[in-house]
């Protein structure tokens, strides 16, 4: 579940789709 709200919070930023993701990567 975190995963996938980490994920809808980078996608509404837009810009830091990239960045989050990648730290989503990592938390993950």
């Amino acid at each position: 579940i975190a995963m996938e709200e980490g994920l809808r919070f980078a996608i509404r930023e837009g810009g830091r789709t990239v960045g989050a993701g990648v730290v989503a990567k990592i938390i993950a």
